[in-house]
């Protein structure tokens, strides 16, 4: 029994580390996305950010955000406050049986949910791009995956009152790409548009990234990665049923991401004439947000029909915040926030036990929570640091301003 007991832990953990390994790559994903869809004279800066804000997050979590996400008292509003990730499960707790026996280690656990927190301080990267301070930025990463994300984390994942409300939200529609949304939507407002993009007249001009197949690379990354994001939530694999919901989560995965695919590049032709591949890449990104709150319970054509409405939703939302003068380089805000919305929306169509009153609250609890808290730090490195570089910079490039070099130096080309 023990040998049995033994084995299943084993394997439940290093399936558990592989699907964080997946959800680490999704850091790769964002990284060439956000590249190629800014400006060639912005490259290195976006790719130093993606580098430096996973590293960040990796160290502020481990010291303090995960504690605060899972070390907190059950229905509680207010996380208890500490430092590192506590001792590792012991043999005899394993092999004791009954319910509250673990199933995995706890360092596994802490490398899933790290790399989740990477995931979604890296929504706010893209919105920001090719005008902010790289050091504000940085900065202001220390407080969202230390502090911001943790919180509402452990309101939800943590067993906190959004947990004791009834919200559902299998692998994060709500708690890591909404959360990530917020936190960009207050940067983007505080930091304002890139120069040029908006007229006086109120006329909106295209400022076009500059490597398609980078962003189309990135697209495809982060559609792999995915399937560590979602397929980990379900938490274990060594039961017959535990298996055929990973296999289920997995299939639901990939459905959502093609009728995002589908729906987007349908509606772009439709509506611009064109085939657009920035909208196909952002309807792909928008299927796989809209299907992450739950991947389990709908059927694999009921995951396409939610990815698909995803997509179409996405191409709306980013025209409308163009309309209002929200700028957002890669459709970020767009894709995890506004699609985010709908997937949490969505899990009562599909799961009994979710209510949409308990979904409402918790995407205004999130919601709510990231946009101010992150609204507040914001204005505060304005403050103090400002957070926005010169005209001149901006014009010339935040790569030889913020970090000195060019990513495409050989090009000789003045931007």
């Amino acid at each position: 029994m023990n040998e049995l007991t033994d084995l299943s832990y084993a394997l439940d953990t290093f399936y558990f580390l592989i699907c964080g390994v997946l959800v680490m790559w999704m850091a790769a994903g964002f990284s060439m996305l956000e590249a190629g869809l800014v400006r060639s004279k912005n490259t290195a800066e976006i790719l130093t950010k993606n580098i430096a804000l996973f590293a960040i997050a990796c160290t502020m979590y481990l010291l303090v955000g995960y504690y605060i996400m899972y070390s907190s008292s059950a229905g509680g509003f207010l996380p208890n406050l500490g430092f590192l990730i506590g001792a590792e499960n012991s043999v005899d707790a394993v092999t004791a049986g009954g319910d509250d026996a673990p199933y995995y280690s706890m360092r596994s656990d802490f490398f899933f949910q790290v790399v989740f927190v990477a995931t979604a301080m890296s929504i706010v990267s893209g919105a920001v791009a090719e005008r902010m301070k790289l050091w504000a930025f940085l900065a202001f990463a220390v407080v969202m995956t230390a502090f911001i994300y943790p919180v509402s984390g452990y309101w939800t994942w943590g067993g906190g009152w959004l947990s004791e409300v009834g919200y559902s939200d299998y692998a994060g529609s709500g708690i890591v790409h909404l959360a990530g949304a917020a936190a960009a939507l207050a940067g983007v407002i505080v930091l304002g548009p890139r120069k040029g993009k908006y007229g006086k007249d109120g006329s909106i001009h295209a400022i076009p990234g500059a490597n398609m197949p980078l962003a189309t690379l990135g697209t495809f990354i982060l559609w792999m990665g995915w399937f560590g994001f979602n397929g980990g939530s379900e938490l274990k694999l060594a039961a017959v049923d535990s298996a055929n919901n990973v296999a289920q989560v997995f299939v639901n995965t990939n459905a959502a991401a093609a009728g995002g695919v589908i729906a987007a590049l349908i509606l772009a032709k439709l509506w611009f004439r064109k085939a657009d591949l920035t909208m196909a890449l952002n309807g792909a990104l928008a299927g796989l947000v809209a299907i992450t709150a739950d991947p389990l319970s709908p059927s694999a054509l009921g995951a396409t029909i939610i990815g698909a409405i995803g997509g179409i939703i996405v191409v709306a939302a980013i025209v409308t915040l163009d309309k209002v003068k929200l700028d957002d380089p890669v459709g970020a805000i767009s894709v995890h926030g506004v699609v985010g919305i709908w997937g949490v929306l969505a899990v009562p169509l599909n799961n009994g036990d979710a209510s949409f009153g308990a979904q409402i609250i918790g995407i205004a609890g999130i919601f709510g929570w990231v946009f101010l808290a992150s609204l507040v730090v914001w204005l505060i490195l304005k403050a103090i640091m400002g957070i926005r570089v010169s005209e001149e910079d901006e014009y010339e490039g935040v790569d030889i301003a913020e970090c000195g070099l060019e990513a495409y130096p050989e090009f000789g080309i003045k931007k």
